[in-house]
């Protein structure tokens, strides 16, 4: 195991005050992680050194920054367990997701045809479906949870028993819950009962918490976001099965250069090359080295003992928390890795705003409000829950603080 006090070193922006004499705790790493300083200072060295457009030049710039661009792709696809042909960069997990709608959904469904999600996804694993279903007539069905934490099986299995259910969209880890979806189980269902459906998982508070192998996962689709995983913002990535790739039933969804093979006034054809073809204009050079950085730096950690250390934070700020009176800890009771990233709750006298804006005058950054899960709160009966979320970085003393600062909220409200 690594000590995570030695690795907040690598984090110079943890190194400050969040007010006069409050040093910053920083626990809203769910929206986004703190970047360690060689992400940064790969991304600078590339301005200051290498900086060219990529594939378009004979000259040495753009040769080296190629080089970087394509060496860059194939040691993040090898961190998720995908081929580098697999990986297509985007800018998060959002436009990744809204790439699959333009470039599978677009091509491969009709009125009549069936997507099936759940009532704990993230707004972009269910929107995106909701406007695609609008676009092609298709019908979504969105599964329920059972306990408010976890996703009812029988109710998943009896939507993916229905006819026509092309399309399966499910999160790895629940950014509000911290539930780790038992992602083996519910492929099984979807494979064994609706036979060619494709799959979509929802990565993105996964890849930087525990060990992801697209290959093993044996999903069709995977997508993460590089800012929740200690990388720069800008960049996320969409992985696709090679076969739906070569087979051209993943289609491009954007167009322009570089992803062309001819253009003529009327017609072109696409790069027989899969990383140029799905690469349409000027990619984000920098921003993809500074999240294979990122991925350096989870790999020296050893992603087996990120989780570990996050599942061990995850029980313990359970545990403190539950000791405040009237806090409810949503999601399930942490056992055997099956919550990861986060702790929500909802305080029966106070307000998660309230609730927020008084931690952070302590020093301690949380987040407040629906998370981006609306539906989920709404089934639940929720209308705000305040979130602590952890990283690589965050420590037992940072949750002794955020339990410390509820002294603060009980001075206020006289509690």
């Amino acid at each position: 195991m690594f000590d995570p006090q030695q690795v907040k070193k690598h984090f110079p922006i943890l190194d400050q005050e969040a007010h006069p004499g409050k040093p910053l705790v920083y626990l809203d790493s769910a929206a986004t992680s703190q970047k360690p300083k060689s992400v940064i200072e790969a991304m600078n060295h590339y301005y200051l050194t290498d900086n060219a457009n990529v594939h378009r030049g004979v000259h040495v710039l753009s040769d080296r920054a190629s080089e970087l661009w394509e060496t860059s792709k194939g040691k993040v696809a090898q961190f998720i367990g995908a081929q580098k042909d697999e990986l297509i960069f985007t800018r998060n997990t959002t436009e990744a997701i809204n790439g699959i709608a333009y470039g599978w959904g677009e091509h491969n469904l009709q009125k009549g045809d069936v997507i099936v999600s759940t009532i704990m996804e993230h707004h972009a694993n269910l929107v995106v479906w909701q406007e695609l279903c609008k676009r092609t007539g298709a019908k979504l069905l969105v599964v329920g949870l059972q306990d408010e934490a976890e996703i009812n099986l029988a109710e998943f299995e009896k939507a993916v028993r229905q006819p026509n259910v092309k399309l399966v969209a499910f999160v790895h880890v629940s950014n509000t819950l911290g539930t780790v979806n038992p992602v083996k189980e519910l492929v099984s269902l979807v494979r064994k009962h609706a036979k060619g459906a494709r799959i979509v998982l929802d990565a993105a508070q996964s890849v930087p918490h525990m060990p992801v192998d697209f290959h093993q996962l044996d999903v069709d689709f995977l997508v993460f976001g590089g800012h929740k995983m200690l990388g720069p913002m800008g960049i996320g990535g969409l992985v696709v099965r090679l076969n739906l790739l070569k087979s051209s039933e993943m289609q491009p969804w954007l167009f322009g250069g570089g992803m062309i093979q001819a253009v003529q006034a009327q017609t072109a054809t696409y790069s027989d090359d899969l990383s140029e073809r799905f690469t349409a204009g000027t990619p984000d050079v920098a921003s993809a080295l500074g999240l294979a950085e990122a991925c350096k730096f989870l790999d020296n950690l050893g992603m087996e003992n990120v989780m570990k250390h996050d599942f061990e934070l995850v029980k313990y700020a359970f545990m403190q928390l539950s000791r405040i009176k009237g806090l409810k800890i949503i999601g399930p009771k942490p056992k055997n890795y099956n919550r990861l990233g986060s702790v929500a709750f909802i305080h029966d006298s106070v307000h998660a705003h309230d609730l927020a804006q008084i931690i952070d005058s302590e020093g301690v950054a949380v987040r407040s409000g629906h998370h981006c899960t609306m539906p989920l709160h709404q089934a639940c009966g929720w209308q705000a829950t305040t979130r602590a979320s952890f990283n690589v970085y965050s420590t037992k003393t940072d949750i002794d603080a955020l339990v410390k600062a509820f002294d603060r909220v009980n001075q206020i409200f006289g509690l």
